[in-house]
C-alpha cells in the first residue's frame, strides 16, 4: 500500500502499461460480478454479488469488511477499495467472467480508474459504469434506449455516454481490463433490463449498505434503504 500520494501515482503508471483494452471480453459471460465499497468514516463493507448472466439472478454474494487504509485523494480512490474488494473477490467460489464496477475504467484523469486497476491485478475482464462523468466532454445522445456519444479526454474516446432507459439520463462506460468498448456497452445493456443502472451495481450497492450496517453500526440494523429508481 502506498504512503504517499506520488508513491501511489507512480503505481498507476506502472500497472498502466499492462492494460489491455482491445478485449474483446465475453458477450455472454455466464458469471456477471458487479463490486461497490460503502463507508462509514474509516470503516467501509466491500461486497461482491454474482449474477448469473442470463436470468440476473444472483447466484453467490460475500462482503467483507474493514477499515480505510488510503485517505481519500480524487483520482487515487482504487488504493482505498481495491484491497477489500481484492478480498471479497478471493472468496468466491468461482472467479467471474466479467466484472463491473461502480465507477470508472480508461476515464480517468490518468487513464487508469478503479476498473483498470481491479483488472490488472486479478486478470479478469472489468468495465467501469459510472453515474455521473468524472472526466472529459460528450455531446448529450438521443434519448432512446442504446443510444451512445463518445466521451473524449485530450482528444481521445475513453469510454461512451450510454442510455440505458429512454428519456433518463444516462450512464458513462469504460474499458476496465480485457473488454473493448463495444463489447462493455453490449454487457452493459443486458444488465439493465428494468432499470438506469446495470443489475450487478444495484445487487452490490445493497450488500454493501447492508453489510457496513451489521458489521460497523449494528445500531441501524434495519434501517438501510435503497432507491429502487437505480
Amino acid at each position: 500500500m502506498p504512503r504517499t500520494v506520488m508513491e501511489a501515482e507512480a503505481i498507476q503508471d506502472e500497472l498502466r502499461t499492462l492494460l489491455d483494452l482491445t478485449g474483446p471480453g465475453p458477450r455472454s459471460p455466464a458469471r456477471v460480478a458487479g463490486v461497490d465499497v460503502a463507508y462509514d468514516r474509516d470503516r467501509l463493507a466491500a461486497a461482491v454479488t454474482v449474477l448469473d448472466g442470463t436470468t440476473l439472478e444472483i447466484v453467490e454474494k460475500v462482503a467483507v469488511s474493514g477499515r480505510v487504509a488510503f485517505d481519500y485523494v480524487p483520482g487515487l480512490l482504487a488504493f482505498r477499495e481495491v484491497p477489500a474488494l481484492l478480498d471479497a473477490l478471493e472468496r468466491l467460489s468461482a472467479p467471474p467472467d466479467l466484472v463491473v464496477c461502480d465507477g470508472y475504467g480508461l476515464a480517468h484523469p490518468r487513464r487508469f480508474g478503479l476498473a483498470c486497476h481491479l483488472g490488472v491485478l486479478t486478470g479478469l475482464p472489468t468495465i467501469g459504469v459510472g453515474k455521473t462523468a468524472f472526466v472529459g466532454t460528450y455531446p448529450t445522445p438521443a434519448p432512446e434506449r442504446g443510444s451512445w456519444t463518445d466521451l473524449t479526454l485530450d482528444g481521445d474516446v475513453v469510454g461512451r455516454v450510454l442510455r440505458t432507459r429512454h428519456g433518463i439520463k444516462p450512464v458513462f462506460v469504460s474499458v476496465g481490463h480485457r473488454v473493448d468498448l463495444a463489447t462493455a456497452c453490449h454487457n452493459v445493456l443486458n444488465l439493465t433490463p428494468r432499470y438506469r443502472l446495470p443489475e450487478t451495481t444495484r445487487a452490490a450497492d445493497r450488500l454493501s449498505r447492508e453489510a457496513l450496517i451489521e458489521n460497523c453500526r449494528p445500531d441501524l440494523v434495519g434501517s438501510a434503504q435503497y432507491d429502487e429508481m437505480g
